[in-house]
């Protein structure tokens, strides 16, 4: 997978030089920071039943605009970011009602926030005004993030949930007569440091001459990569990320092309 990704970066850089020689030249350079919320959750086989996890993203954001083609507008958009994503347990009982732990007397609640660097590379179209006014834009591309650390926050002591009224015990490392029940997730660290997958998202940019570009975009990143072992001998086959994440960015322009016709 990972000469996947490799081959889709070659072929974004390749198409933006090739439309660079057909459509109206540009040579735009802008730089600046981005941030914003993030939702996310891991897709475990077999299943473990989650909610949305919640975090925050952000980090710089680097574009060079090569051309315009026709009514798009063409880019290459870069990211390096720091997030908090994981997964969040939905500990219920089979009627979906909240699992009391005996010992507590309170709801049992789990979950696991894993911080990642992460760096998308994105091919960006855009529709509208590039220094004055609005534009609609569409990007997408590979993605590579490397763990950094985690924390799992529980409310109930890991080694002794209430089993008996839940319906899933796929998380529990608990044992009967020596024998481990579920995945033990509560105390298995990340073992695959490197995730990789695809990102898309749709915004929209206001530009003003002198104050730069300001951006709000929706997200979608599915992981291609898994997080756990997928071997016949591990307990999952799969645990890769999905997330949706809300962004605002912020660039001001380094280089700008000449061009008094550019609106």
């Amino acid at each position: 997978m990972v000469k996947v990704l490799l081959a889709l970066v070659t072929l974004l850089s390749s198409s933006a030089t090739s439309f660079a020689q057909v459509g109206e030249h540009r040579s735009e350079l802008a730089f600046g920071v981005n941030g914003g919320y993030i939702l996310s959750n891991v897709a475990f086989v077999p299943k473990i039943p989650q909610s949305m996890h919640a975090g925050m993203t952000g980090g710089v954001t680097v574009r060079y605009t090569s051309e315009k083609y026709f009514n798009s507008i063409c880019a290459i958009v870069a990211e390096l970011n720091y997030s908090q994503i994981g997964w969040k347990e939905s500990i219920l009982t089979p009627d979906d009602e909240p699992v009391i732990n005996p010992a507590t007397g309170l709801p049992e609640e789990f979950q696991r926030t894993m911080n990642y660097v992460q760096l998308p590379v994105f091919a960006r179209l855009g529709w509208g005004r590039e220094r004055r006014g609005f534009q609609v834009f569409f990007q997408i591309g590979p993605q590579i993030g490397y763990f950094l650390n985690e924390r799992s926050e529980a409310n109930f002591d890991v080694d002794n949930p209430n089993l008996s009224a839940r319906t899933s015990i796929i998380s529990s490392g608990y044992k009967q007569n020596g024998v481990q029940i579920g995945s033990g997730i509560y105390h298995k660290a990340a073992e695959n440091k490197v995730d990789y997958g695809i990102s898309a998202g749709l915004g929209l940019e206001f530009s003003r001459s002198g104050l730069g570009h300001f951006m709000l975009e929706g997200r979608y990143y599915f992981g291609l990569g898994n997080i756990y072992g997928d071997s016949k001998r591990d307990y999952f086959g799969r645990s890769n990320f999905s997330n949706i994440a809300v962004k605002l960015c912020y660039l001001f322009d380094i280089a700008r092309t000449s061009n008094p016709k550019i609106k």
